[in-house]
This record gives structure tokens, C-alpha cells and sequence, in this order.
């Protein structure tokens, strides 16, 4: 039985490698951070709240971690409830919602201070190939959101 469509062939997706690389990074990162009670999802939301100058909204981070405000406002309950953040009416426009870093928030970067490094050396792949990967991903995101497909929040 001969392969008709050869570009059919599972080896010659993108979609594929793409969602298998995918899923075993996000494993070990849930392996990297079992220790300190974060799901990877839980993770990049504090990372973006780290690299902010303050307070952020809910709409600046779902915009920030690609998320729509039904995935997010669940994931920053459960932070809130560890202890990480604080969610807060904006004075200046009751309809944000801000969410900040509490000092527990703050110091638990320290705790995950290693997981970039440790997470290279589970990769096996050398910085500039990362680096290169990295990059090239960005721009694969940066095409999707520019044709208003895949990566963008839901509904944006």
C-alpha cells in the first residue's frame, strides 16, 4: 500500500514536532517545578509579573502570556490563594483588575532562580541552538498573531 499523499506522512509535519517538543518541555518543567508547588502555567505567570514595573492587569497578562481571561482568572485564583498575588480593582478604573506580587510572590523567585538552567540541561541543546529555536519560535508566534490566527488571546 503505497503512500499517495506524502505530504500526508506524519515525519514530514511541523505540527507534529512542534506539539511532541511542546509537551515534553512542559513535562520537565512540571518535574523542575514540583518543588515549589508551581504548575508550569503558574510559572509564566509569575515570570511576567517579575519582568513587570508593577502591577499589571488581568487583560495585560493575558495579552502577555497568550491566555484569555477563562484560562487566566482560575490561574491567578490559586496563586492568589498560595499566597503570590494579590487581585485588586484598579482605582483608577474599576473595571481592571490588578494583580500584584505579595513578598511571599517575590521571594519565591529565588526558589526558582535555577529552573532556566536546569531546564538547558535537560534540553541537551547547546545555547546557540536554543537560542536560534527561541528565536525562530518568536517569529513563527509573531506570524500567527500578525494573520490573527493561533497564539493570540481567545476573542482578541
Amino acid at each position: 500500500m503505497g503512500n499517495s499523499y506524502p505530504q500526508l506522512d506524519l515525519d514530514r509535519q511541523l505540527c507534529f514536532p512542534l506539539y511532541a517538543a511542546a509537551r515534553g518541555v512542559s513535562r520537565v518543567y512540571a518535574e523542575l517545578l514540583a518543588d515549589v508547588g508551581l504548575t508550569y502555567p503558574q510559572y509564566l505567570t509569575m515570570l511576567a509579573l517579575w519582568s513587570a514595573d508593577g502591577a499589571l492587569s488581568v487583560g495585560e497578562l493575558g495579552e502577555r502570556l497568550r491566555l484569555d481571561s477563562g484560562t487566566l482568572t482560575p490561574l491567578l485564583k490559586r496563586l492568589e490563594a498560595a499566597g503570590y498575588l494579590e487581585r485588586r480593582r484598579d482605582p483608577g478604573d474599576e473595571r481592571r483588575v490588578l494583580a500584584s506580587l505579595t513578598p511571599a510572590g517575590e521571594s519565591l523567585r529565588e526558589s526558582v532562580s535555577n529552573v532556566p538552567l536546569r531546564l538547558s540541561a535537560s534540553l541537551g541543546l547547546a545555547a546557540g541552538d536554543a537560542a536560534a529555536l527561541r528565536d525562530l519560535l518568536a517569529r513563527l508566534m509573531a506570524n500567527l498573531e500578525s494573520r490573527g490566527g493561533a497564539g493570540g488571546p481567545a476573542g482578541s
